[in-house]
């Protein structure tokens, strides 16, 4: 791409490639929607060609501001009054207003269609692409519907956690058409062996609990409510915890330090201390992992289609590059050896993603088969 030089210019640019812009994620990645088709999502390609030139265009964009200007902590207000709030660039909203009312969070909850995880699954893609550290809270979300559901009396969180609808006020769920969600299980002496949790769970005389410990890391806090585990009486459990309760006043936690991370930057992850909080348990007392091993299943998936998401843009951007810039009177793409290296790129990246949608499918046939365990 060449500019204009004017007087002030000390030299022209060129050979360089033009911005990354103005793309169909979900058209100009071959391999992604013969998977879809293939693995019986090809119903939905209408809604994936939609959501994919949003994702190649205006999210993208919006990404970059996203991640620029960091979400901050505030933890008082100008009086004093603890407030425990993390302020977010306008840009972070609209990502997650797009995400959430395209059934990023939510399709194959509320869309009964055969191929609905299939097609949630390249949703979580495309946005992964676009915007990494929303597809966090909005992962949290959907895989918090999978142990909600379990609950009759969770009816009404786990609707409004899948329903297509965004709304970032700090208010009670009552107040709300849709809902966010996100998980504590980690602490600062046991890690990844949640077994070893030391927060306590209180029976109260209504049959609530009261929270009293710390979480190591809390990501996307703001959400309306959290999954987590404690020790109750009866050992190891799932309790779901509220961030405003049902008479609007702050639950019991507060937010210590959002977590100074390499990258992720839009998706703040913190740390907290619970104070009492107030929480409802979710399956038996003694039964936490297996109760939300359900969540954390469901994460896996977003875990493996993150991983695709991110080889299948670098690839897309090694193309880019290289279609467009020259060297030795010919552009890289045509070298021997670079042709070689985009080859590698794309085995690896086309590999990951039919993995991916592969597992999407068992999901979709977890209901009336053994497809989870044997894919």
């Amino acid at each position: 791409m060449t500019s204009r030089p004017t007087a002030f210019d000390t030299h022209e640019v060129f050979n360089q490639p033009p911005p990354f812009t103005g793309r169909n994620l979900w058209a100009d990645d071959v391999a992604l929607v013969g998977a879809v088709e293939r693995e019986g999502g090809g119903g939905f390609a209408a809604r994936l060609a939609q959501y994919g030139g949003l994702a190649g265009d205006l999210l993208y964009a919006l990404g970059f501001d996203a991640n620029r200007d960091r979400p901050r902590l505030r933890t008082h207000d100008a009086q004093g009054h603890r407030i425990d709030t993390v302020e977010f660039h306008p840009a972070y909203h609209r990502l997650m207003d797009a995400a959430k009312s395209h059934g990023v969070a939510g399709l194959s909850w509320y869309d009964g269609s055969p191929g609905a995880h299939v097609a949630r699954a390249a949703l979580s893609y495309l946005h992964h692409q676009a915007e990494a550290g929303t597809s966090c809270p909005l992962t949290m979300t959907h895989a918090a519907v999978a142990v909600l559901r379990q609950d009759p009396a969770l009816a009404e969180w786990a609707d409004k956690a899948a329903a297509p609808h965004y709304d970032p006020r700090d208010v009670p769920i009552a107040d709300k058409h849709g809902i966010t969600l996100g998980m504590g299980m980690t602490e600062k002496q046991g890690g990844s062996d949640v077994r070893g949790n030391t927060t306590r769970a209180e029976l109260q005389a209504d049959g609530s609990y009261q929270l009293v410990g710390h979480k190591w890391f809390f990501s996307a806090p703001m959400s309306d409510g959290f999954l987590v585990l404690a020790q109750a009486p009866g050992g190891l459990t799932c309790f779901l915890m509220p961030r405003r309760l049902e008479d609007g006043n702050r639950n019991a936690f507060r937010l210590m330090r959002l977590k100074d991370k390499l990258g992720d930057w839009s998706n703040a992850s913190s740390e907290v201390e619970l104070c009492g909080a107030w929480a409802r348990r979710v399956g038996e007392e003694g039964r936490g992992v297996a109760t939300i091993i359900g969540m954390v299943m469901m994460t896996r998936l977003d875990c493996m289609l993150g991983a695709a998401a991110e080889m299948r843009m670098a690839l897309a951007q090694a193309l880019h590059h290289t279609r467009h810039r020259h060297s030795f009177g010919k552009r890289l793409c045509d070298h021997p050896l670079m042709a070689n290296v985009l080859a590698d790129l794309a085995i690896e990246s086309e590999a990951a993603t039919t993995f991916a949608m592969r597992v999407a499918r068992a999901v979709d046939r977890a209901g009336s088969d053994a497809a989870v365990l044997h894919p």
